[in-house]
């Protein structure tokens, strides 16, 4: 039975390695940029391998929200024929809920510009606590109005776009080292602006860059060329967005904690699908699973572009789950908490660098980590942007918050698989991109070989 929402779980323990192939659900990355890009372009379009979670149903209630509309085919919620937004007709007073959805709060604003409505932009109580400014910010250097309540700089929701069709657009200037949904956001409505955009990163770092690559790449099979004329600069020419029927790639970054199951029981796990070629950032498990002793194979399926990944954790020779420590190990942004769980039962050190924008995602991530793990018995060295592990952890049993974060949920779900009796508060937070978990994971430890993730 799934577990209610606040509901306290008993995460499974694994008294023996795991065995399975786990068939995972579509990219909710993906999944959002796509049903933007559909909701904007001239002509209508089919969509299929949809990730069905809160983070992509609130994305297409918005967009429909804002006119455009989604049937499902044969009524597969995953395969959606999708009629874009007629930007003059949608008028009047217009709300739209982003729950805690980072790319909902953060791309809507953009698309509702267009509009000539005005767009009341809200979302859970936690959401006001992620940050918007540098997005806000270039939406208004190019031309679009945006207010808030009691906020003369508007930097975080509730807010309100007031649309007058297409903005201007030109040359705007922010620094993305928040999040890289910052540059993503205004790449998809680049095109749409009457002068296009020419977008400048002033910041000394940028998070997520697979995630700016995944962009790009899903606007050029739009009709959209984006030229990057030097580092941290995009330029994006106005024109017609012509998106074409798609299919949406497994989520490779929800792989994640499946692949690290196998890693810290010594099992093996195979995850099908798996593209040879992908901008998503969940591929780098790839080479990042073998830095704590595990083997990474690769079998392609001949005459397709995906194969078979399948990840083997090493064992004594009495049996023992052996991880070694990774060593540092940076840019990681959403990959960090399932990796922070593996170093939390590995033998030796492992740093985390770079993540310091991971404060501003469903939550502050980094403190969320360090208290866990204190509740585990264990401390971990927290800076700005990293994370150190000393490794060799004597853990005691917690229950872990999930802070309403999907990812922290996940993280208190491997721990589990090794530390008995461990619980976590609210798992029901993994609906946002995995809304089967705990059932998935459950058949995952008692031994069942082919799951539905």
């Amino acid at each position: 039975m799934t577990p209610a929402p606040g509901e306290e779980w008993a995460a499974p323990f694994a008294s023996a390695p795991v065995s399975a192939t786990v068939a995972l659900p579509g990219s909710k990355s993906l999944t959002n940029r796509h049903l933007v890009l559909a909701a904007l372009s001239e002509t209508p379009s089919r969509l299929t391998g949809v990730l069905v979670s809160r983070d992509t149903d609130l994305m297409v209630a918005a967009l429909t929200a804002l006119g455009a509309s989604f049937t499902r085919v044969n009524d597969d919620p995953t395969v959606l024929d999708i009629t874009p937004i007629k930007h003059a007709d949608t008028t009047g007073n217009i709300t739209v809920d982003s729950g805690l959805a980072g790319t909902v709060m953060r791309f809507i604003p953009g698309v509702a510009a267009s509009t000539h409505a005005t767009v009341l932009v809200d979302g859970d109580e936690q959401s006001y606590a992620r940050p918007m400014g540098p997005v806000i910010d270039g939406l208004i250097q190019a031309g679009v109005k945006i207010t808030a309540e009691q906020q003369s700089k508007v930097t975080h929701l509730p807010l309100t776009v007031h649309g007058a069709g297409a903005p201007v657009g030109g040359t705007v200037s922010i620094d993305a080292g928040g999040s890289s949904q910052f540059i993503s956001a205004l790449l998809l409505i680049g095109a749409t602006c009457t002068d296009g955009l020419d977008i400048r990163h002033t910041g000394k770092h940028t998070p997520s860059p697979e995630h700016i690559a995944m962009t790009i790449a899903l606007l050029a099979e739009a009709g959209v060329s984006v030229t990057t004329p030097e580092p941290d600069r995009w330029v994006v020419p106005p024109g017609a967005i012509t998106a074409g029927d798609s299919a949406v790639e497994p989520d490779l970054s929800n792989a994640g904690p499946y692949l690290a199951a196998a890693v810290v029981t010594g099992g093996r796990v195979t995850v099908p699908y798996w593209p040879m070629e992908t901008t998503q950032i969940g591929d780098r498990w790839r080479t990042l699973l073998a830095r704590f002793g595990a083997e990474v194979t690769f079998e392609p399926v001949s005459g397709t572009n995906y194969g078979d990944l399948t990840v083997t954790g090493a064992l004594t020779a009495a049996g023992q789950p052996v991880i070694t420590g990774g060593g540092e190990i940076s840019d990681l942004a959403e990959l960090a908490p399932t990796t922070a769980a593996i170093a939390m039962l590995a033998e030796g050190p492992t740093r985390l660098t770079n993540i310091g924008h991971l404060r501003g995602h469903e939550t502050d991530r980094l403190s969320a980590l360090t208290t866990e793990a204190k509740k585990l018995g264990a401390t971990v060295e927290e800076g700005d942007d990293y994370l150190a592990f000393a490794g060799s952890y004597q853990l005691q049993p917690a229950v872990i918050d999930s802070y309403a974060d999907h990812r922290m949920a996940t993280y208190g779900a491997i721990i589990g698989l090794r530390v008995n009796n461990t619980s976590i508060a609210d798992v029901a937070t993994t609906a946002k991109t995995m809304p089967d978990f705990p059932l998935a994971w459950t058949q995952l430890v008692s031994g069942k070989r082919q799951i539905r993730a």
